[in-house]
């Protein structure tokens, strides 16, 4: 439909865009105003739309790019990490820095294995599974509730859908280590 210009096309744009959000997102947090958790909450709901929009459209559109490949991955976890640590902050407690700590640590370990698969084997890499989706599906949820904290029930939900992601943060770490574990050793990784 549309014709490719190089790197910089809308999709492209889309996760540029998330990554400048964040800093606005923080700011909206912190303000000192009663209606700020809902702007937050708007502005994170936002990038999440942004981040299934950019790659719909570079699929759709043909689109894909090496570096947005590199950068969309990138920014939704930017996005994410800043989410659970202002909420981890907001309500300061351990129950909630728990799982919160759990999935920051699976996002970064993914991250870590698909690089270190990308530099040994072009060929193996570390897709996407259906339980990554549930869980994507949770954090999200959980994170936009307790981004909002409209009411105690809305904050209770926040919670529940919080640790529901966080096992299924630990089943999928599970998986992919489990899965990948066969590449590594078979290139001698030390």
């Amino acid at each position: 439909m549309f014709k490719y210009y190089g790197v910089f096309n809308i999709p492209m744009y889309l996760t540029l865009f998330r990554i400048i959000m964040v800093p606005c997102f923080v700011a909206v947090f912190y303000w000192p105003i009663y209606w700020s958790p809902m702007l937050c909450t708007l502005i994170f709901f936002i990038a999440a739309i942004t981040d299934w929009f950019d790659g719909f459209l570079a699929r759709r559109w043909n689109q894909t790019s090496r570096i947005g490949g590199f950068l969309d991955p990138i920014a939704d976890k930017i996005m994410i990490i800043t989410a659970l640590i202002l909420i981890s902050e907001h309500f300061h407690v351990w129950w909630m820095t728990l799982p919160i700590s759990s999935i920051i640590i699976r996002e970064i370990l993914i991250s870590s294995l698909r690089e270190c698969i990308a530099r040994v084997d072009n060929k193996n890499n570390i897709s996407v599974i259906w339980l990554s989706k549930v869980k994507t599906f949770a954090q999200m949820l959980a994170l936009i509730a307790l981004l909002c904290r409209l009411n105690e029930w809305t904050v209770i939900m926040g919670v529940i859908s919080l640790y529901t992601a966080m096992l299924l943060t630990l089943w999928s770490m599970c998986y992919y280590v489990y899965s990948v574990s066969s590449i590594l050793l078979q290139y001698k990784l030390k």
